[in-house]
């Protein structure tokens, strides 16, 4: 695969993943849309570092590094959804404001 390919990838799954946290009211959907954003950025990370400095690691520290993020930002997003579905029944985006009181 060459560099433009791996870009071509990371560029299709970063579209993906904006419409999908911009059009679902579902937040489920929306979390999801956020992972395939940051899968594409960690592509993007390792093909620029495979490409541009092949004997370093610095891209991959930099995916993993994303990877822990994304994992933790998934686990309170998900904590959250739990508790507004308990509270609401639907965990539509559109009516998150019940937590602020």
């Amino acid at each position: 695969m060459t560099l433009g390919n791996c870009l071509l990838l990371g560029a299709i799954l970063f579209c993906i993943g904006a419409y999908g946290a911009l059009a679902r009211r579902n937040a489920v959907g929306v979390l999801m849309g956020f992972e395939l954003i940051l899968n594409a950025v960690n592509i993007n990370l390792v093909a620029f570092a495979r490409y541009l400095d092949p004997g370093g690691i610095a891209g991959q520290m930099f995916a993993i590094f994303v990877i822990t993020i994304a994992a933790a930002e998934t686990a309170v997003g998900l904590a959250l959804i739990i508790n507004i579905y308990r509270m609401t029944d639907r965990v539509n985006v559109d009516e998150m404001d019940v937590m602020k009181w």
